[in-house]
């Protein structure tokens, strides 16, 4: 059925709607299935994301139509007719009425929201790709969303760093992910922290048989108390509390927490939350629970929603701006084209939406009314070498990187691996050209030993210019 009349008006402005603030609006990219239009799937869509369904039912109202949600534009051809990468756009204005806000505080709620915008419509069979690409969230609503407690600058404060631009905190990540026992992965923590900043747990690493919660965390509270006494220097950790069950959460979190707090470092932990997998209800959990810890919003799995290789799910902004919504403190943006995983250089909107007040999105200007900041982290592939570039291409290094086979896979040790982090930081900072700078800095020379294949990628002829450094 045709519902293109009740659930589409293109006589709609934007500007109209934006200066209104009564509707969130969406932009998708819509593939409609063959035989049919794209207007009817879109307004389809709208239907389904609203008060409607594929018929007319008897119980539909006055008051029902009239929050409707409504395809305000379209533009059938805006990305061509590629298999994957083609099909048309198309906005969507949402009533705020349309959302749930919660019982006990009035807050709106992610999950909610989400399964309106994002829900239903997936599935439908007259569409072969509907995308998210960007969304806009009125100021009526953004007031009323949890948005961060705990935020990067209480991290730099505990560093004894300035709390606005503190820069670079170098991080790592124990590797391998799974495996070690309770001993060497303790080792491996106090190993990095003579060099580097930040641990934290990769996403698998909680309470395996072979490295008990209880048995690990203790020996891990040790190294810290050792690496800070021998270098002066304050240390973090991030530990993972993902659980299904929130009291597990809340339960994990109190542990890690009275573990640390014996030797005066509790404020030195981040809570890692695989938030993908145990959703806005997860990361939420921690929130509430400990709204002074730093909220670690890993996520892993994430790919199956963001790829760009897919005609479905969401693009990667819209994940950052949910995750901001619920309250992370910060959460892995990808490296940007810099690392391992997918990505590509003009992907500093990522991290611009999560850290501003306003800022300018592919499709809507987002305004965030003073809800705090959330932390860019960095990860996945990531060592000194490319570090600079990847400085110089975000335009600061206000971030959290957490560089595994970086740290370990330096030729000397984790702790010269930490070093050769922060140094690349200083380098850029700096405005001093790699090649030179290394002449003068022995850990960073040696990442150009210990990562030989970036090396000659990045900077030809390097062995000429600064030789091997033993």
């Amino acid at each position: 059925m045709d519902q293109s009349n009740r659930y589409s008006n293109l006589n709609l402005k934007e500007a109209d709607l934006i200066a209104g603030g009564k509707h969130l609006l969406v932009a998708y990219k819509l593939k409609p299935a063959k035989g049919h239009g794209f207007l009817e799937v879109a307004s389809h869509i709208a239907a389904e994301s609203s008060t409607g369904t594929n018929v007319e039912v008897s119980t539909t109202d006055d008051f029902t139509r009239g929050v409707d949600a409504l395809v305000y534009e379209v533009d059938e051809t805006a990305f061509g007719d590629d298999p994957v990468k083609g099909g048309g756009l198309m906005k969507i204005a949402y009533p705020v009425e349309l959302f749930d806000p919660n019982l006990i505080d009035g807050h709106f709620n992610v999950s909610h929201m989400w399964s309106l915008i994002l829900g239903n419509n997936q599935g439908m069979g007259d569409h072969v790709g509907l995308r998210m690409l960007d969304f806009l969230v009125p100021e009526v609503m953004i007031r009323k969303f949890d948005g961060p407690s705990a935020g990067i600058a209480d991290l730099w404060k505990v560093l004894g760093r300035p709390e606005v631009n503190g820069g670079y905190i170098a991080g790592t990540i124990i590797k391998p992910k799974l495996g070690l026992r309770p001993d060497p992965f303790a080792k491996a923590c106090y190993d990095f922290w003579l060099g580097g900043d930040f641990i934290k747990n990769d996403e698998p690493q909680a309470n395996q048989p072979f490295c008990p919660m209880e048995v690990v965390i203790p020996k891990v509270v040790q190294s810290m108390d050792r690496a800070q006494q021998e270098t002066g220097q304050a240390k973090l950790f991030s530990a993972n509390v993902t659980a299904d069950f929130h009291g597990e959460m809340i339960k994990r979190g109190e542990y890690i927490l009275g573990e640390f707090a014996k030797i005066g470092s509790e404020k030195h932990v981040a809570f890692l939350v695989d938030g993908f997998v145990t959703g806005p209800a997860g990361v939420t959990t921690c929130r509430r629970a400990f709204p002074d810890t730093f909220l670690h919003f890993h996520r892993a799995g994430h790919g199956a929603l963001t790829s760009y290789k897919s005609p479905m799910g969401m693009d990667p902004v819209c994940y950052m701006k949910l995750s901001r919504l619920m309250g992370a403190s910060g959460i892995h943006t990808g490296t940007m084209g810099y690392g391992k995983m997918e990505g590509h250089a003009k992907e500093t909107v990522l991290a611009y939406m999560l850290e501003r007040d306003e800022c300018q999105g592919p499709y809507f200007y987002q305004k965030w009314y003073g809800m705090k900041p959330t932390a860019p982290i960095i990860s996945g592939g990531m060592n000194a070498l490319r570090l600079p570039g990847f400085f110089q291409n975000l335009g600061h290094g206000n971030v959290i990187n957490t560089c595994g086979g970086g740290s370990f896979g330096h030729i000397d040790s984790p702790a010269a691996g930490g070093i050769s982090l922060g140094q690349a930081y200083e380098c850029w900072k700096s405005g001093t050209d790699p090649i030179e700078y290394a002449k003068t800095h022995k850990e960073f020379a040696r990442a150009f030993d210990s990562f030989p294949k970036d090396a000659d990628k990045l900077f030809p002829g390097w062995r000429d210019k600064i030789g091997a450094h033993k």
